[in-house]
């Protein structure tokens, strides 16, 4: 996990997204981010409706400006014991936990919300569909949850290049199906997705 700088504030309320709840490789990343209203980040939208470019700018905006950030993630063996969507919400929940202060609210992007009970005290929170192109926080979770998965997916690339991870991030895309069916599956993919148990 990875956290920013601490700040004491009351009121804290925390955006929250994932990435990569789709793909037949890696992990499913989340990140919580508590902007900072001072320092307010410009350009703050859905991270798929931005180029990889604007993602990446956008990803060192908020690590420098945000009063918190975390990044957690659950990996493939995880998510083949518990599911994805249980994946999904272990991983958010380890991202809230990550952050070096704790939120009085949360905001997560979808219509879930993980187990917001934390030792003896329950943070409110608000599942909100659409919530990563309405909410600024919700945003920028997602911009740093993309851009930290693609980075460990590039990384995950030159230890199993025959996969070609770089090129389509895990997602089941027609070359990346086509080398699961030339190799087979390596231990970063996903064993209960249809596509990769068909490949073992």
């Amino acid at each position: 996990m990875r956290q920013a700088k601490l700040f004491e504030f009351d009121g804290l309320v925390a955006g929250v997204d994932e990435a990569g709840r789709g793909p037949l490789a890696g992990p499913v990343v989340a990140a919580a981010v508590v902007l900072d209203p001072r320092a307010p980040v410009n350009g703050l939208a859905d991270s798929k409706k931005l180029t990889a470019k604007r993602r990446d700018e956008l990803a060192y905006e908020i690590r420098e400006h945000a009063l918190a950030w975390s990044v957690a993630w659950a990996d493939p063996a995880e998510i083949d014991a518990i599911n994805i969507l249980a994946a999904t919400m272990l991983a958010m929940r380890r991202a809230i936990l990550g952050l070096v202060v704790m939120p009085n609210r949360v905001l997560i992007d979808g219509n879930r919300l993980p187990d917001l009970r934390f030792e003896q005290m329950t943070i409110a929170g608000e599942a909100i569909i659409g919530g990563d192109d309405l909410i600024p926080a919700i945003s920028a979770a997602s911009i740093v949850a993309k851009t930290t998965r693609d980075r460990m997916m590039v990384a995950l690339d030159k230890i199993y290049p025959r996969y070609e991870f770089a090129r389509h991030k895990g997602y089941g895309t027609d070359v990346h199906r086509e080398k699961l069916r030339e190799f087979g599956p390596c231990c970063e993919h996903r064993r209960t997705f249809a596509p990769v148990r068909a490949a073992s």
